[in-house]
């Protein structure tokens, strides 16, 4: 973890410092929640290189555009990142409406609805992981579009990589039909529902803790 006079200076902040000093004497478990990503991130994708074959070629033969979705993101440190996700938009979705997706977007293919509802869009984002950029548990990464709106608490978030899954995700496994029906879905995910996640994401900083984080990883697989 860099030393506070290193940080960039949009984390150097009065509301961030509480959060860092907690994270700084976490030293055991973030050295341990390092050593678990990269084992339980390396193995599986081995294990599972055929899967990813097989949700490749369904991907290809169904729609048109590359099987893999690299979208920008933001991680530790306030730095992009481009993650790795299965397709489950029609190509150039981002330019046809909101960088949110609703429960019924027109723009999700019939195989990308599946992979949306399983969660396997998410497991090429074990590449993230193992390389460093994400970690699994953690602040889901957000596009630069809302990070640049986060409040001086909220940067806290990027004290620590982004996460595959957190508390805010298992409240907010349903969050695409929260916004089906808003006539502003930007507006809504901004002003409603990102503050209220971020409470979730900053009290897990609070309580960050390797074995609290394992837990985490079951309640999402539950």
């Amino acid at each position: 973890m860099k030393k506070w006079d290193k940080l960039p200076k949009e984390l150097k902040l009065d509301e961030v410092k509480p959060y860092y000093d907690i994270l700084k004497k976490k030293k055991i478990s973030r050295f341990f929640t390092r050593v678990f990503d990269i084992f339980m991130s390396f193995f599986p994708l081995i294990i599972l290189s055929l899967f990813f074959i097989i949700i490749a070629i369904i991907i290809k033969c169904t729609s048109k555009g590359p099987v893999f979705y690299r979208q920008v993101r933001v991680t530790r440190y306030n730095k992009d990142f481009r993650i790795f996700k299965f397709r489950t938009m029609v190509q150039d979705a981002d330019k046809k409406g909101s960088l949110v997706t609703t429960k019924n977007d027109s723009r999700v293919t019939k195989i990308g609805s599946f992979l949306r509802k399983t969660k396997l869009d998410e497991l090429p984002q074990l590449i993230n992981v193992f390389l460093g950029q994400m970690t699994f548990v953690g602040t889901r990464p957000e596009v630069r579009k809302y990070v640049d709106g986060y409040t001086p608490e909220m940067m806290a978030t990027l004290l620590m990589p982004a996460g595959i899954t957190s508390s805010a995700s298992i409240q907010y496994k349903d969050e695409a039909s929260l916004i089906e029906n808003a006539s502003d879905v930007d507006k809504v995910y901004i002003e409603k529902i990102l503050p209220d996640k971020m409470k979730y994401n900053l009290e897990d900083i609070k309580k960050f803790n390797f074995f609290r984080q394992i837990g985490l990883i079951f309640k999402t697989v539950l």
